[in-house]
């Protein structure tokens, strides 16, 4: 019987819209082999980490991404985070060099340096890198329909500085399926586009062995309002398909697939999101191993780098964005990520200022330095609760990857707006969620404050970089060799219509000073544009 003095308990659920139950003990795990499943700490099928120490040895590489204005301005905001404890850059470029616009480009106007670094030629990445030891340091650029040409001017720079590209480490995203699924910043059809991934991991196993050839992110997807099964289950599918592009193209699984990584969101619901990070490793190893065959321990282990959430900031009161950041952070680390970008809390307003990038570096170092859960490996391990969480993640992860597989794969799929309707629903009901005041944001439907909200002064961009940054490109143009300039790109169109790797011709054009929008326009006249 009910009590009377108190209400009914209304039914609580994760953001996937799985049901919480009150509490959780050995009869919820009865029917899973949870010994089998968990594993150990560096073991096979890594639900506990891909790491027998996890933190203990070192910690994850502690990012801040950072873009904006010029490639000066950006690496002295590089040389800043680096002098106070990153450990790894991370790279954002501007809306021109993402979809393989040149800063002069009228299709550039008013958008140079906005959103990202503006990266035309070799001129500007040396800038960018300057007095920074590609040796020493690791680089992650988030970039994607322009990546093996970002991949390339980074090489060039360090060849020119005598440094073994063999010894390169970082990330590019190089994820295109996503952009046609959640992003947009597309440029060629997805055939060409698939061409350019795999050409990229071949070349990447010849020439720069230790370079992560992939970041295969889930991240957009979350941020345009996926749960965080739909994360999860898109992100190992487009996996999927790349893997299976890579076989087609003649790569044995083993030869890519330890460069393979993987890049998710964090955000507020903590305990599903640790249990995401450990169902979706525990997703991609069995993949790896029953799917493709997988013999190597490496190409089983799911490694992945984590941002918190940038949809889930509000400009409203952002000083709580400190709150849910650190909240966000303490679930990738409780997770297992192998890397972590913490959000400023200004991003709802702008890009973050120096202050606020440091505030969000300094949550990181806290957490590592202060709070005691790297202590020991996952810590949350045998929770009844996570264990459950965990095992009902991976189930509905598995039957979505089975929905997409009947579809015909990934490629089918988003052709038929699978994906993206997928996603417009899970956005839909989230927000109409808060619209009705279902799910509480702190700060914008709920303890409102009625005064005057001033939030912190917002990273202002001199619109005169703008002007500079063109009158730089254009002068880059007209002292180069122009006749090599213009055999490179004869090459590249060629190889672009053929079948040989194309990464050669791409790194031959940027040696001879040929500009990102150049490269970008050879290989449109060769392959055309992507209409959706």
């Amino acid at each position: 019987m009910s009590d009377p003095e108190r209400p009914e308990a209304r039914p609580y659920r994760s953001t996937s819209g799985m049901e919480i139950h009150t509490v959780y003990g050995p009869r919820e795990l009865a029917d899973f082999d949870t010994a089998d499943a968990l594993g150990v700490p560096g073991g096979y099928p890594f639900t506990r980490g891909i790491h027998a120490d996890g933190y203990r040895a070192r910690p994850w590489t502690m990012r801040q991404y950072a873009g904006f204005g010029s490639a000066a301005e950006t690496n002295g905001r590089f040389r800043y985070l680096l002098d106070h404890g990153q450990t790894g850059l991370s790279v954002a470029f501007d809306l021109p060099t993402q979809i393989g616009y040149d800063s002069d480009d009228p299709m550039a106007l008013g958008e140079v340096g906005r959103v990202g670094v503006p990266i035309d030629s070799i001129d500007d990445m040396e800038i960018l890198l300057d007095g920074i030891d590609l040796a020493e340091v690791s680089t992650s650029m988030t970039i994607n329909a322009t990546a093996a040409i970002l991949l390339t001017l980074y090489e060039t720079v360090a060849r020119r500085r005598g440094t073994d590209p063999r010894r390169l480490q970082g990330t590019i995203q190089n994820d295109i399926l996503k952009e046609y699924i959640a992003r947009g910043t597309y440029i060629f059809p997805p055939e060409a586009s698939m061409r350019l991934v795999t050409d990229t991991f071949g070349y990447c196993r010849a020439e720069l062995p230790a370079w992560n050839t992939i970041s295969i992110s889930g991240y957009h997807m979350r941020e345009a309002g996926s749960t965080a099964v739909q994360e999860v289950a898109f992100t190992v599918a487009n996996a999927i398909a790349y893997s299976e592009a890579a076989i087609a193209a003649g790569l044995a699984f083993d030869e890519f697939a330890p460069r393979l990584s993987f890049f998710f969101a964090a955000h507020n619901d903590l305990l599903e999101e640790v249990a995401k990070f450990r169902a979706a490793r525990r997703v991609w190893a069995r993949i790896a191993r029953d799917r493709f065959g997988a013999r190597e321990p490496k190409s089983t282990a799911m490694r992945f780098h984590v941002q918190t959430g940038g949809s889930t900031l509000t400009a409203q009161q952002p000083e709580v964005n400190v709150v849910r950041t650190s909240v966000q952070a303490l679930a990738a680390i409780l997770g297992g990520a192998q890397s972590l970008h913490t959000n400023a809390l200004d991003e709802a307003l702008g890009l973050p200022t120096p202050a606020s990038a440091r505030l969000a570096l300094r949550t990181q170092q806290v957490l590592y330095n202060e709070s005691g859960i790297t202590a020991t490996v996952d810590p949350l391990g045998g929770s009844y609760y996570v264990e459950v969480m965990t095992n009902e993640i991976e189930e509905r992860v598995l039957n979505e990857i089975a929905a997409i597989d009947a579809r015909g794969g990934t490629l089918v799929a988003l052709a038929d707006g699978y994906q993206q309707d997928a996603i417009g629903d899970a956005a839909y009901e989230q927000q109409m969620a808060v619209e009705s005041g279902a799910r509480i944001i702190v700060g914008m439907n709920a303890y409102v404050d009625t005064g005057e909200e001033l939030g912190p002064e917002p990273q202002r961009i001199d619109a005169a970089l703008e002007a500079s940054q063109v009158e730089r490109t254009r002068a880059l143009r007209a002292r180069r060799d122009g006749a090599a300039a213009e055999a490179a790109v004869a090459d590249l169109e060629r190889a672009a219509a053929g079948t040989e790797n194309i990464l050669p011709r791409i790194r031959s054009c940027v040696a001879a000073s040929v500009t990102l929008g150049e490269i970008s326009h050879a290989l449109r006249r060769v392959w055309g544009e992507h209409r959706p």
